[in-house]
Parts: C-alpha cells; structure tokens; sequence
C-alpha cells in the first residue's frame, strides 16, 4: 500500500514529511517498470536560495514532483524553529538504501549523468549487470534537444529506478520533460552527486560531521574551487528568506 505523505510548505516548497526510512519505503513501493514515471526531488539550501530567486520559474519542477524531501540539516532546524516537522531524507541515504534494499542484482536500472567510471564502479560494488547508461552534454538548462535526447533515453530503457544525477534544476528539468513526453515508468530520482559518494568518488562527510549540522563545511573543503560561492555567498541568503517567510506567516 502506497505511503501517503503529508506536505509541510515552507520556504515556498511543499515537503513530504517523511523520514529517510519512509521515504525509501514510499519509493520501493511506487516503483514500477509497468506504471508511469513520476519523479522525487531532494532540495536543499541551494535549490531552496534558487527557488526564491526564480519561484516563477522553477516552483512547477517541484510542485509536480511526486515526493518532494528535505535534503538539508540546516532547513530541518529553520523549520523547527517555525514550529514545523520536517525530517530529513537525503538523497545521498535514499540511494544508498535503496541499492541495499530494493534494487536486484539483474533488474536494470538507468542512470542519467556522471562518467563511464561511475557506472562501473557502481556496477560493481553492488554487482549490477543490467546498467544503463546516458552521459549529457554541458549547459542542459538552455538545449532542448539534449534534453528531449534524455527522455528518449529514458523510455527506450524501462527500468523501476532512474537515477537523474546531473546537478539542480537540471535534473528536475529533466524528469519534468519526461513526464511531458509520456511512454516512460518508473521512478526518477534528482540526488545530485548520490552515485559518486557511493562509488567514493566524492567522499562524503562522516556521520558524526553530518550530525552537527557541518557537511556543508566538509564538502566546501572537499572541493573549494567548485563550491566556495553556493556556501559563502549563496547559501547565506536562506536566513534572510526564512525570515522574510516568517513575517509574511505571520502577516497571514
């Protein structure tokens, strides 16, 4: 029986309020090779600060997502703070759990973004045989025809699980274009750099670092050159639109 979430709105984004458990349950029991694609996205404090820079443009990727989770320990507490229950899923977790869980050997799964090196790697650290495979061009956000060449990609190999893991809002972009071409099934799941923490491309901060609310930090040291302006310049904005989000609550 499908889990019926319950939306919790909040810095203009309607979550699920699942926790990582029942969201990798949820999504185990929706995916289907024989229902159509629906899609989860996995916000965090950078897609949240984008979101508020362009509601009118990006709002309807989410909004027509089907489970839309909280993938940040630091929305978590802003939410605690405004009297509201958000846990959180990342989607770092939902990937790594569903591998574990719920995704067979021999059944194929799809995988949008990354390197060769990814899907080989990932193939076999979980002893995957039926991989496929597609690698975008740069600059998804304004081609349409990469675009279109994605959803094609992803109806002519039906799988339960399509990982779309080429970076916010593209992967959204992605599965929003999907559903609109119509034929394709299964589950489409934008977590970003899941794949590559799991294969140890990426490290991943440990749990203890997650825990207090820092992986922010261990992933702005891990990689500097890429990330300093989402952390120090970006991510700072989410103060002042929790507190703007606040005002108008209150206003209401």
């Amino acid at each position: 029986m499908e889990t019926k979430p319950i939306r919790t709105a909040f810095l203009g984004a309607d979550f699920d309020a699942l926790d990582l458990d029942e969201a990798v349950d949820a999504i185990a029991a929706k995916a289907s090779a024989q229902q159509p694609f629906v899609y989860v996205a996995t916000p965090n404090v950078d897609h949240l600060v984008r979101l508020n820079r362009d509601a009118a443009g990006l709002s309807p990727l989410y909004r027509e997502a089907w489970l839309v989770l909280c993938d940040s320990r630091i929305i978590q507490p802003l939410a605690r703070l405004s009297g509201l229950n958000l846990p959180v899923a990342p989607g770092a977790d939902i990937a790594a759990l569903l591998f574990e869980r719920a995704i067979g050997r021999d059944e194929p799964i799809s995988i949008v973004g990354g390197t060769a090196e990814t899907a080989a790697l990932l193939a076999a650290r979980y002893q995957l045989s039926k991989i496929a495979h597609h690698i975008p061009p740069m600059g998804l956000r304004h081609n349409p025809a990469a675009l279109a060449a994605i959803a094609d990609f992803i109806v002519d190999h039906p799988a339960r699980f399509v990982f779309l893991c080429v970076g916010s809002p593209q992967q959204e972009m992605i599965a929003r274009v999907v559903i609109e071409r119509g034929g394709a099934t299964g589950v489409g799941l934008c977590v970003g750099a899941a794949l590559e923490f799991l294969t140890g491309e990426k490290a991943r901060a440990p749990l203890w670092i997650r825990r207090a609310k820092l992986e922010w930090l261990h992933r702005l040291l891990s990689e500097p050159a890429r990330l300093w302006k989402r952390y120090l310049v970006d991510g700072p904005e989410i103060f002042g639109i929790w507190m703007a989000w606040n005002r108008k609550r209150r206003l209401i």
